[in-house]
């Protein structure tokens, strides 16, 4: 039995540790080759070339992975998305090898309900759409509106977890002029704070790369790496105050020292998104809201009803 995942990310890390053993996994696919959990990562053409079973896609690459498996020829009964990613019709053209393949449980387990949503009234011409702004749309959209807020509130923007620098790149679009910093050891969480996270989760986050992350920005040379555990990278950064931050350290200690760090230097009228707050796979986020805000007393806070569930704090 062959059986692929098309993904390196947190999609892929997700799948291994709740419902795909890493036994049952032949090898990975992705753009680029190496290694992953430590199984080899192949390109689709490599793939297409190989008698397999199935490829799960267990990445937001959906749209690009079925328009390639059908370039290079790939049998669509044996795909398998797990994200749809905005399309309603279900890319799925059949269960039935999925099915035989992993049982009827782990199917219904992974299979979710497709929900269309709108494009907001308020969005004459979109700065975030395209197939970029699949990763969440309500996070993103959110995001667009609050920076159309930030006109006259100075400071700096900045973003505490970057990883392979998704949402980085959509502040880096909507805030041209002010200087991003961004935050991330760009080599994986520490090793002590994760110890309880499974592998795949600790490995997906390990694939990030200062370099990468600067080629997807629109504006890099706003950005500013600091590169390392937090919070010895905010050091000499003490005057500098932010109108716009993005806390998504995904654990506890990491996101409450966020908080106690640029909470108390921004400016009024500024915005802080807190990621993963409503998260139950990332309680730790949930607990250091809970422990600075024992220290600080209830902060203004509205919930989104994103991926994540982020908690947008107003100053």
């Amino acid at each position: 039995m062959d059986i692929f995942i098309y993904g390196t990310g947190c999609g892929a890390g997700d799948l291994v540790d709740e419902a795909l053993p890493i036994e049952k996994v032949t090898a990975f696919v992705d753009r680029e080759g190496g290694r992953f959990l430590g199984k080899p990562v192949i390109t689709l053409s490599e793939l297409a070339g190989r008698d397999f079973d199935l490829l799960i896609v267990a990445s937001r690459d959906a749209e690009h992975v079925e328009r390639e498996c059908g370039r290079l020829g790939i049998d669509p009964g044996k795909l398998f998305f797990l994200r749809n990613h905005m399309k309603i019709v279900d890319r799925n053209r059949s269960y039935e090898t999925a099915r035989a393949l992993l049982g009827d449980r782990f199917i219904d387990r992974m299979i979710h309900a497709e929900k269309l949503i709108r494009t907001p009234l308020w969005t004459e011409k979109e700065r975030i759409a395209g197939p970029g702004s699949d990763n969440d749309y309500v996070r993103l959209k959110t995001l667009e509106a609050i920076c159309m807020r930030l006109e006259g509130v100075k400071g700096a923007a900045a973003e505490l977890g970057v990883n392979k620098g998704g949402f980085a790149r959509w502040i880096s679009e909507l805030l041209p002029d002010r200087t991003l910093f961004l935050f991330d050891t760009f080599s994986g969480f520490d090793p002590q704070e994760s110890a309880d996270c499974g592998e795949g989760f600790k490995e997906a986050h390990r694939k990030a790369a200062a370099e990468k992350v600067l080629a997807v920005l629109p504006h890099p040379e706003q950005a500013v790496i600091r590169r390392g555990l937090f919070q010895e990278t905010a050091q000499g950064l003490e005057e500098e105050r932010f109108a716009l931050v993005s806390l998504d350290a995904d654990l506890e200690e990491s996101t409450l020292a966020g908080l106690r760090f640029f909470f108390p230097r921004m400016r009024e009228g500024g915005y802080m998104l807190l990621h993963d707050w409503n998260n139950p796979k990332l309680p730790g986020v949930k607990r250091a809201l809970e422990r600075f805000e024992a220290e600080y007393g209830r902060l203004q806070a509205v919930p989104l009803c994103d991926v994540n569930g982020t908690l947008v704090i107003t100053v």
